[in-house]
């Protein structure tokens, strides 16, 4: 299944349906095949987004952190790590960057964001 959002403000976003489900359940939308974020509710949304968005960001840190300190001992050299390295993943950073530029839009044109209509 896919998310696809809409508004009257924006284009269409369109998203696999884990990462819809994840987004939807992070602003505490029920994820069902059709719902609405309303113009009052997107303030919030875009808050909850961005503070998830950075708790993954100080995870992924850590975890780079803690990867390169079991690596490279203190005094041996700066020895890479794969996760230091960064495996390639997309972060929930990325994944949110569209969805709070569809909801700023959409809340600064007093228009709501749907799905599934």
């Amino acid at each position: 299944m896919l998310y696809k959002f809409k508004s009257k403000a924006t284009g269409d976003l369109i998203m696999l349906e884990p990462q819809g489900k994840h987004i939807l359940k992070l602003i505490g939308k029920e994820a069902g095949p059709k719902g609405i974020i309303l113009p009052n509710e997107m303030l919030a949304a875009i808050d909850a987004l961005n503070t998830a968005a950075q708790r993954e960001e100080l995870a992924i840190k850590a975890a780079k952190d803690t990867a390169k300190e079991a690596t490279c001992p203190e005094g041996q050299g700066d020895t890479a790590s794969p996760v230091a390295e960064g495996a390639r993943t997309i972060t929930l950073k990325q994944r949110v960057v569209p969805f709070i530029d569809m909801l700023r839009r959409a809340h600064a044109e007093d228009k709501e964001v749907v799905w599934g209509v």
